[in-house]
């Protein structure tokens, strides 16, 4: 059985490594926040202090960390994951971070004979726990073809995007297209309930028509019922959407959709619910209008 380092135990990294402990591979943890450690312990993980400790002697090392600085410091930092990396192991980042650093840390990762795929995943933190995430894979195929356990035990669907930084791309891509949706949802319930119109009904509309998305389905009944919990957060979609700009403006390529949407997640960061669910930026919208969607009244 593959012995595995699993770094970064946040929303999607804990139910991650949990499916893989519940398949029975040997699984080292390590988390900035150790408590975060301990339910991972109790399912028979091992726990390490370091990065590096977290991938010494290792199969696989999988890493699934916030943001650029987190994961140079993983990488890079005192004690840093790539001073135990050996020839024939292999690193699958997870994380959501930007294509130019996902190339510089392949290139380390190749340079000491390991191999490295970027590996982003679609899904939130339901489809994490129930081992059902899509993968979008940067690298090469065949390291893929020889991980493909490991995609199979979390997730339901590999696609690969093509060379390292691909997976990356894809990933900005992909989730301006759920932060342009979820905002699309939110005025469209913003109209419909200044206007006198049910919630639920109007959301039975959507979910039938043509306006039916992901964005409906995953996020309409959170937004009626006022439940902000946290699947994927408001600043993290913030964050993907800011990487998705510095990615268009540096191929000199217009995007007035992500930009309006970067603006209107900064609102809602700006107004304190950054570590909400990221539809907790339809509260944005019940500002303007004066009242809650689902028909309470705004206090």
């Amino acid at each position: 059985m593959k012995k595995i380092g699993f770094i970064g135990l946040g929303t999607m990294g804990a139910p991650m490594a949990a499916n893989l402990l519940k398949q029975n591979y040997d699984v080292t943890v390590f988390n900035r926040t150790s408590e975060k450690c301990r339910p991972l312990a109790e399912q028979g993980a091992s726990v390490a202090d370091t990065p590096r400790e977290a991938a010494e002697g290792q199969d696989i090392v999988i890493t699934m960390v916030s943001n650029d600085d987190s994961i140079r410091d993983v990488f890079y930092g005192e004690n840093g994951l790539l001073g135990s990396l050996r020839e024939g192991m292999t690193v699958i980042d997870c994380s959501t971070i930007s294509p130019s650093l996902v190339k510089e840390i392949a290139s380390a990762v190749s340079g000491l004979g390991a191999s490295f795929l970027d590996a982003p995943v679609t899904g939130s933190k339901p489809a994490a726990i129930d081992g059902t995430l899509v993968f979008m894979v940067g690298g090469d195929a065949e390291v893929i073809a020889a991980q493909s356990d490991i995609f199979e035990t979390l997730g339901k669907k590999v696609i690969h995007m093509g060379a390292n930084g691909s997976g990356a791309v894809a990933k900005l891509a992909h989730n301006t297209i759920v932060g342009i949706n979820n905002l699309a949802l939110a005025e469209g319930f913003a109209i419909a309930a200044k206007s006198g119109i049910p919630a639920d009904n109007f959301l039975e509309l959507v979910q039938l028509g043509s306006a039916g998305s992901k964005a409906a389905e995953l996020k309409g009944r959170k937004i009626i019922d006022g439940d902000f919990s946290n699947q994927f957060s408001l600043a993290l979609m913030l964050k993907d959407l800011k990487l998705a700009s510095s990615l268009t403006d540096s191929a000199g390529m217009p995007s007035p959709m992500l930009n309006l949407a970067k603006s209107l997640f900064q609102a809602g960061a700006s107004e304190g619910y950054g570590e909400e669910d990221l539809s907790a930026v339809v509260k944005c919208y019940e500002a303007w209008i004066g009242q809650k969607i689902g028909g309470k009244e705004l206090q």
